[in-house]
């Protein structure tokens, strides 16, 4: 049986690392294939891959544009045509999320009125558009906000 220290790695697997900077007989001595001094010759001499030699940035030479309201929030966004896949009369965030209809149970949840409901059903969530809310109703459903 082959012992771990006995087995040996074939031939140019694992080419020698190249030595830089050992003498001048090497080819490779002194400057280390760095040429000669500026920027890049220096040790930690490279620049951001977003640097643009010096000129006006990008990001810099752009307008900034409108502003972020500091208390926005961010609805997960239901159809009451989506709401057909539940398949209790009972339609409340955590049903949902069991059907995939939303993604997290952190985020609020908003239903919105596109496409049409066919059965009677009570819907929870933190938010109704008008027009779902109507459509809810019309099909014989109960509309409740959840805090």
């Amino acid at each position: 049986m082959a012992r771990l220290e006995s087995i040996k790695r074939p031939a140019g697997v694992k080419p020698s690392s190249k030595r830089v900077g050992r003498g001048p007989g090497t080819g490779l001595g002194k400057t280390a294939g760095r040429g000669h001094k500026g920027q890049k010759a220096r040790s930690g001499g490279s620049t951001k891959p977003w640097f643009e030699g010096g000129q006006m940035p990008l990001q810099r030479r752009l307008p900034k544009r409108g502003f972020a309201p500091y208390k926005r929030v961010e609805y997960q966004v239901v159809n009451v045509a989506h709401l057909e896949r539940v398949a209790a009369d009972e339609v409340t965030p955590e049903s949902m999320k069991a059907a995939g209809l939303i993604s997290s149970r952190r985020k609020p949840v908003k239903i919105l009125g596109q496409g049409e409901i066919s059965r009677a059903v009570k819907v929870t969530a933190h938010a109704f558009s008008r027009s779902a809310r109507e459509k809810i109703e019309k099909a014989g459903g109960e509309v409740s906000e959840a805090e």
